[in-house]
């Protein structure tokens, strides 16, 4: 029989995911409340639509073997933190826990913001966690729901996520604006596309009935200074850069994240570094001038 997998907040990282397991031959099913952009998806994805804050709403959605909790809030703000992450994410694992049919995995998408390094420190799934904003604070609420949980789970930190559509960074360079060099902001980061393939890793790993860790810090293989960033994306861009702005970084952290357990665990990046993924997303979002012939 096929295996179902969930997934709970179903956009981009989502679709791009579910179209790579309907490729392996996995049923997805898609669960957004506006399920309009599935509808227009040329994906196989089921679409569904439903609150996850909602018990009535959840107990409509069907069994499946992996549930995928990666839905966001949709405002910055602590009420829409508090019911996407940590309330929505409980009320999941109530419904599913109480069914006869139990998911045999489920994962959380989290974020690097429940670290609270901000000195170039290397972080691992050993370090310490004491985020100062709420949104890291009920990230890691939403964490400690799964980790804590009968249901066996995974906890998966991306860090900073890029790739089509994602492209500020490229849009500041291109205008000429460039981070600063001293002092080095670590940035750290992972493309869309690996994010979905990270997920699909691991959740082929749970389906074969391997032992997975409780957490996953998914960053690619290279922290790397803004400044280092920004420079290489002006050469491909051929701009001079005309004004230093003030890194966002200083507003939050600056910080290494190490993904040895994730390497470790067999996953091989499409995209190891930002060079390799910023090659792909200013070529396919056309941000390069054309060759003269």
């Amino acid at each position: 029989m096929k295996k179902t997998t969930l997934i709970l907040g179903c956009g981009d990282i989502g679709t791009t995911l579910g179209r790579h397991l309907r490729q392996a031959g996995q049923r997805v099913v898609g669960v957004r409340r506006n399920t309009a952009a599935l509808a227009g998806e040329d994906s196989g994805i089921e679409a569904i639509s439903a609150d996850l804050t909602e018990a009535a709403s959840l107990a409509e959605l069907p069994d499946a073997d992996v549930l995928v909790y990666v839905a966001t809030a949709d405002h910055f703000d602590e009420e829409a933190y508090r019911a996407a992450y940590p309330d929505g994410l409980k009320a999941v694992l109530a419904e599913y826990a109480a069914r006869d049919k139990a998911p045999r995995h489920v994962f959380f998408v989290s974020s690097t913001s429940v670290y609270a390094q901000q000195d170039g420190e290397r972080v691992d799934e050993t370090s310490p966690t004491a985020p100062s904003g709420f949104s890291g604070q009920l990230m890691r609420e939403a964490e400690q729901a799964l980790i804590e949980h009968e249901l066996p789970g995974s906890v998966v930190r991306f860090a900073g996520i890029y790739g089509p559509g994602r492209d500020r960074l490229i849009r500041q360079v291109s205008e000429g604006r460039i981070a600063p060099a001293s002092p080095a902001m670590y940035t750290n980061r992972i493309h869309r596309d690996d994010c979905a393939g990270v997920l699909a890793h691991l959740i082929d790993l749970a389906l074969a009935g391997e032992s997975l860790h409780e957490l996953y810090l998914g960053s690619d293989c290279e922290p790397a200074p803004l400044h280092e960033v920004m420079t290489w994306l002006a050469r491909q861009l051929k701009v001079e850069a005309t004004e230093t702005i003030q890194s966002p970084l200083r507003r939050r952290a600056s910080k290494r994240c190490d993904n040895t357990r994730l390497l470790e665990s067999g996953y091989v990046f499409r995209y190891p570094s930002y060079r390799e993924g910023y090659a792909q997303v200013l070529k396919e979002g056309g941000f390069l001038a054309p060759e003269k012939v």
